[in-house]
């Protein structure tokens, strides 16, 4: 009997030890969550955009008429130093003739021949017009004597003294005819010559020698090698390391609420971060293709250093830097991490945790950056929110605070 009531009490208990296990597995668990403390203290709304630094201003020099270029050297390198009006940044000479073809190289030799013979024909006149005017002379000498006896007229002498004037007028103006047709055949000699095989040596007398318009140093160095160019090719680009400035082109909807003087830091460029100061706003946007083939009207804000250059000396010209556009900023603001917000409705809510159960809150914010925003109401400073809230939470759900190990 006592065999029997023992295996019962046994029995009875291995069930209620079983049901135990049941309700226990079954009664819902807290779901583990991460949460986080809301306190009060200072935010700021930044605009974060990528920028490239330029030189200010950058000089660059130009052929002033087309010719052929001497190779840059010195200075050879990008990067050399350039002191104004007495460093010669490139050298120019005339270009050499080009070629022309079979039909008016025989035009040039029929010219030239032409030439030649107009040379001849103004020789053989100058000859003809330098023996009148020595036999006018002649006759002039006699009748000068004769004139003192009395043996001619008055006319007579006054004749020979045009005969002579006469034709030393004309011997001047044979000269100059035969210079000229001289020059005329220089002139189709020398577009004949044009072929002649060999080129001729430079002069350096005959060179334009192009000097620095500032100092600074060589940003860029368009035309490297010897070539011909024509009148305004750009040759080099000068400027000074040390003028820099920082040019970001941002949307044209946070462009709008910038505003000049706001305050910058500059990061990602290889150093410690920089302080800036927005100088100029354009007033006129332009449209660019992003990289994902999106076209967006973006506006060019320029950003000029506020720390002295021993921070940034290392950088240069077109080094590319992030940017952060302060346009809001407080000292003492209760904020919310961004990953505690969603949406119910058309407001901001966030799920406050008390006694152990998430409570759904709505909330209203104000500014918000890409990690924090304001709160204006709704929760206090040390209030807990549930962080990444998954489709597991809801109103009165029991949470628990995730372990980190």
């Amino acid at each position: 009997m006592r065999t029997i009531w023992m295996k019962r009490t046994l029995g009875i208990a291995a069930l209620a030890i079983m049901a135990a296990g049941a309700v226990w597995f079954a009664w819902p668990q807290p779901v583990a969550v991460d949460l986080s403390t809301l306190t009060k203290g200072p935010m700021e709304v930044t605009i974060d955009d990528e920028a490239k630094t330029r030189v200010r201003h950058v000089y660059t020099v130009s052929a002033p008429i087309a010719g052929d270029v001497l190779r840059i050297s010195p200075p050879r390198h990008v990067g050399d130093r350039v002191t104004k009006d007495e460093t010669v940044v490139a050298v120019m000479q005339p270009t050499l003739p080009g070629f022309h073809d079979a039909r008016t190289h025989e035009e040039l030799r029929s010219a030239l021949a032409a030439a030649d013979a107009g040379v001849n024909l103004a020789a053989a006149e100058l000859h003809r017009i330098e023996a009148a005017l020595a036999f006018s002379r002649t006759e002039l000498g006699r009748a000068e004597a004769l004139s003192r006896t009395e043996a001619i007229s008055i006319k007579t002498l006054d004749g020979a003294r045009f005969d002579v004037e006469t034709n030393d007028a004309a011997l001047a103006s044979a000269k100059a005819q035969l210079e000229v047709r001289r020059n005329e055949r220089n002139s189709v000699a020398a577009r004949l010559g044009e072929q002649s095989g060999a080129a001729p040596e430079p002069d350096p007398t005959c060179c334009i020698q192009l000097r620095a318009p500032v100092s600074g140093s060589v940003l860029k160095i368009v035309q490297e090698s010897e070539g011909v160019v024509q009148a305004g090719a750009p040759l080099i680009e000068i400027g000074d390391p040390l003028d820099l400035e920082i040019v970001a082109d941002l949307l044209s909807t946070d462009a709008v609420r910038i505003r000049p003087g706001a305050p910058v830091w500059i990061d990602s460029w290889g150093g410690p971060p920089v302080q800036g100061r927005v100088s100029r706003v354009d007033p006129a946007g332009f449209t660019k293709v992003s990289a994902l083939g999106i076209e967006e009207q973006r506006v060019r804000t320029t950003i000029d250093f506020t720390d002295p250059p021993e921070k940034w000396s290392a950088l240069g010209h077109d080094y590319r830097v992030i940017v952060h556009v302060t346009i809001w900023k407080s000292d003492d603001v209760l904020t919310v991490p961004v990953a505690a917000l969603f949406r119910l409705g058309d407001d901001w809510a966030v799920f406050a945790v008390g006694d152990g159960r998430a409570r759904t809150t709505i909330i209203k914010v104000g500014q918000r950056n890409n990690r924090t925003a304001e709160i204006l109401s709704g929760v206090s400073a040390g209030d807990r929110v549930v962080l990444h809230p998954s489709d597991r939470i809801s109103e009165g759900v029991a949470v628990a605070e995730r372990e980190i190990r």
